[in-house]
């Protein structure tokens, strides 16, 4: 494929080397081949731009950098947004796409919408994939590792390989960070959705509206023109949904809503049973009971949200509608990791902000047996090198509703693990919780807990989900320790039943 052809499509203007001959892209010069189009990018650990000399010995034809940017044996593809650039350069190269892609973007419930979108479209007959923390899901359910926004290069490299393999249907999480670094450009996104907004990644953005402007630009600038927004409008909604409807109506989206307050999808009622919740709908005039097989409010909203992008997609109603009655738990999004000896049911979330822990409680409380002096033990921490302005808002909500509270470590990485936990435990006393316990070995937390707890009792172990490690350390001295909260839930039970 020639350069200038590239560019063309791209809308990039090349004074030279249009003829070159691209095989391939990359952002690190260690994959530079001949061929190669080189992203030279500033980062906050490493600059690209001080290896352009490498990637040109090692075969680079282009690179796109900053105009400001020395580049020599090269054409230089100068951009004040080279990430930017570079995306829609290299969405050119990777061809086929699959033929309808949708984004979420929210503060919770990106990871859950996007799987559970997944799954409505494969239960309609579609093949279909999701793409975001999880990793990449296929149609045949297997899954591959991956950071919730990849590198433009493997987001792109996987759509591509995805529509090969026959995929016509593809969710992805649209993140604050993959958005703010150009990670998801290029591909053509026909529905995008807001699922809410809160405080959380303030160790990245600046303040709230840096971190609401960088998840808008799903709306403003990646969605395709005439494109659908799908918003949860619940309760008696918020300043921040009111604002991304603003948003897509400045764009001149269709804007369809889902919720208490919702427009389009009209959630009438929500009953809580023993293993789900009974939903009272509305859509295009007809009452709908769906029995959803997933608990707390803000399963329903993730499953009446991905409702909405397979609607929006072209999917037929009273499919879809079935489809969300069948729906399976996402992977550590109150997952029931286990049934204590005493009976007690042990959940594992993913809740790692306020809002988060919030709604994981809401989600269990309904299920706690309070005739029977039913308890919710919540087990939590905060993680080392990120936002510490939520740590004690965590601490907060966590005792503002549980009736034990264990505070432990959560990837404590380069910071001090016990300057953390005190930093939560003064938010859990500020709520006026004095019997709240501090453990800082997450296993030994996660066995009390499970000890603590009574046949009419349940456990929510918040905070790392569906994660496989626990991370301590930074830079060269940062290790990644096994550590899988359902399976030390379900060893720590085995234990106690066998005991």
């Amino acid at each position: 494929m020639k350069l200038g052809a590239l560019a063309e499509r791209a809308g990039i203007t090349l004074s030279e080397g249009g003829d070159a001959s691209v095989t391939g892209f990359a952002i690190d010069h260690r994959k530079v081949a001949p061929g190669t189009v080189f992203g030279a990018f500033r980062g906050a650990s490493f600059n690209a731009e001080d290896v352009i000399p490498e990637a040109i010995q090692a075969g680079a034809v282009a690179v796109v950098a900053r105009p400001e940017v020395a580049v020599e044996g090269a054409v230089h593809i100068a951009d004040e947004e080279p990430r930017r650039a570079f995306a829609r350069l290299a969405a050119g190269f990777f061809t086929p796409m699959p033929n309808v892609i949708v984004a979420v973007t929210g503060t919770n419930g990106k990871t859950s919408t996007v799987e559970m979108t997944r799954q409505i479209w494969r239960m309609c007959g579609e093949r279909a994939a999701s793409i975001g923390t999880l990793g990449v899901t296929t149609p045949d359910e297997s899954v591959s590792t991956g950071l919730t926004t990849p590198d433009i290069v493997t987001f792109l490299s996987n759509m591509s390989g995805l529509a090969r393999e026959g995929v016509t249907h593809v969710a992805y999480e649209a993140s604050s960070h993959g958005l703010s670094q150009y990670r998801n450009e290029g591909v053509p996104v026909s529905a995008c959705a807001f699922t809410n907004f809160s405080r959380d990644h303030l160790d990245y953005h600046k303040d709230m509206e840096d971190y609401f402007a960088a998840k808008m630009r799903l709306f403003d600038e990646v969605v395709d023109d005439g494109g659908t927004a799908v918003i949860w409008h619940g309760g008696e909604g918020s300043e921040w949904t009111r604002r991304a409807i603003e948003h897509a109506q400045q764009r001149a989206l269709r804007v369809f809503t889902a919720g208490e307050q919702g427009e389009d999808i009209r959630l009438l009622a929500r009953t809580p049973t023993q293993l789900g919740q009974t939903l009272e709908i509305e859509y295009e005039g007809m009452q709908r009971t769906i029995k959803l097989p997933l608990i707390g409010a803000y399963q329903a909203s993730n499953a009446l949200v991905a409702a909405g992008l397979a609607l929006v997609s072209g999917a037929d109603a009273s499919m879809v509608f079935d489809a969300v009655g069948r729906l399976q738990p996402v992977r550590g999004r109150l997952e029931r990791a286990v049934i204590a000896p005493q009976g007690s049911p042990v959940y594992v979330d993913y809740a790692h902000t306020p809002d988060a822990i919030e709604a994981a409680i809401a989600a269990l409380k309904p299920h706690v047996d309070a005739e029977k002096n039913g308890r919710l033990i919540t087990v939590f921490g905060a993680g080392g090198d990120r936002d510490a302005g939520k740590r004690e808002p965590m601490g907060r909500a966590a005792a503002d509703q549980s009736d034990i509270v264990i505070v432990t470590d959560d990837n404590p990485r380069g910071e001090d693990a016990g300057a953390i936990r005190a930093q939560v435990m003064k938010g859990v006393h500020a709520a006026g919780s004095e019997g709240a316990q501090e453990i800082g070995g997450r296993r030994a937390a996660i066995a009390e807990a499970i000890r603590l707890a009574g046949a009419h009792d349940i456990v929510l172990i918040a905070g790392k989900g569906h994660e496989q490690g626990q991370i301590i350390g930074s830079g060269e001295n940062m290790r990644v320790l096994p550590f899988d909260d359902v399976t030390v839930a379900r060893e720590c039970a085995a234990e106690q039943g066998a005991a």
